[in-house]
């Protein structure tokens, strides 16, 4: 099939000699307990997938499904549905114990797959917010509380894992992982490239497309109010006020940015939980704007897509580069992948047709016989 939506795949991308997607080998942990063919069949059911696709391809999910480890679970997500018990006793471990678990598992696959390198893409749901820590801040302190046994996110384990044993890390999420001051030092100490976070899929990646415009004309906005509804595991975690907020912290610093600190802007999104929706997600957006003379007009639109078909081949994508920077012997954050994040740790614009402008120049310098 075309890889549509694989933009490593398409021009002017496809210049730059990534590793080739047949030499890709999936594996991952968990931290629940679902057979692979069930999520498989509720994808089919919703219309995302033909029923012939999964079929043909049962080896390979097969294949991938026996390389899929218990992960460390969260202390917060204690009493959810379909948790493997084997998660909740990993993360109930030392976090030194965790992070160990967690690199001997890495180790075997790429021994037992004669791999180059491992690419440690994070893809949890949404984490708890938590009061920030002061180890966070600075690496020493960061280990000095892992020595003492304090608990941390799962994020920031998997993040320090990856890191500390020299695997690039994407973080898709929006938690905070190796976006905290310590894990960005851990990174530069190991000379380990990584990028995030919260990958920009929909509703939010029209926002930064669409809002450059109004700037552009000199319209002011007025409001922009965003509603989303989702149906997948993602949903059924975001209805808890304490997962939802750093989602909803990214969704709306977005506008602030790009159409300015006006303190009259209303900038507001919502999220609801619909499970008749399944794996699609569905946003309604209504921008208020004035013009010229003052006259009032409107923008609405309507984003509905596949959360996993918008999703997965960014993944792939980023899976490329990441490994490609660390060929390369990149360190720190991959600045140029910003067009893929809601919150992209370079910081910058928002922008998305300059953050695009950025990777292109990346692209660029990097392309195949250049």
């Amino acid at each position: 099939m075309e890889p549509l939506g694989v933009a490593t795949e398409h021009p002017p991308l496809n210049r730059v000699p990534w590793v080739p997607l047949e030499d890709l080998v999936l594996g991952g942990h968990d931290v629940c307990g679902r057979a692979l063919s069930a999520s498989a069949g509720e994808l089919v059911s919703a219309g995302i997938l033909s029923q012939d696709l999964v079929t043909g391809a049962a080896p390979e999910a097969a294949a991938f499904e026996a390389q899929i480890r218990p992960g460390p679970l969260d202390g917060p997500e204690v009493g959810l549905a379909d948790l493997d018990p084997r998660s909740g006793e990993l993360g109930a471990a030392a976090p030194r114990d965790q992070i160990d678990q967690l690199q001997t598992d890495w180790d075997d696959f790429e021994r037992e797959h004669e791999l180059v390198r491992t690419v440690v893409v994070a893809l949890a749901s949404t984490e708890a917010v938590r009061e920030p820590q002061p180890e966070w801040e600075d690496l020493e302190r960061f280990e000095v509380a892992l020595d003492e046994g304090r608990p941390q996110p799962a994020s920031l384990i998997y993040a320090y894992a990856a890191l500390s044993s020299g695997r690039p890390h994407v973080n898709f999420t929006p938690n905070l992982g190796a976006g905290s001051p310590a894990l960005r030092q851990l990174a530069e100490h190991h000379g380990v490239p990584h990028c995030g976070s919260d990958g920009k899929t929909g509703e939010t990646l029209m926002k930064t497309v669409l809002a450059p415009l109004f700037t552009a004309r000199a319209l002011r906005v007025l409001t922009w109010q965003g509603y989303n509804m989702l149906g997948n595991r993602d949903g059924e975690v975001l209805r808890d006020q304490s997962h939802s907020e750093a989602k909803l912290r990214n969704k709306e610093e977005v506008l602030r940015s790009l159409l300015g600190d006006d303190p009259a802007l209303c900038a507001k999104v919502g999220i609801d939980y619909v499970p008749s929706l399944g794996d699609w997600k569905v946003a309604w957006d209504y921008v208020h704007f004035e013009g010229f003379l003052g006259t009032r007009m409107s923008l609405q639109f309507t984003w509905a897509g596949c959360d996993s078909a918008l999703a997965a081949p960014l993944v792939l994508d980023l899976a490329r580069m990441a490994a490609f920077a660390a060929e390369r012997g990149e360190s720190g954050v991959m600045e140029h992948t910003a067009c893929f994040f809601k919150a992209p740790l370079g910081g910058g614009t928002h922008d998305f047709h300059r953050q695009y402008a950025r990777l292109l120049e990346y692209a660029a310098r990097h392309s195949a016989g250049d």
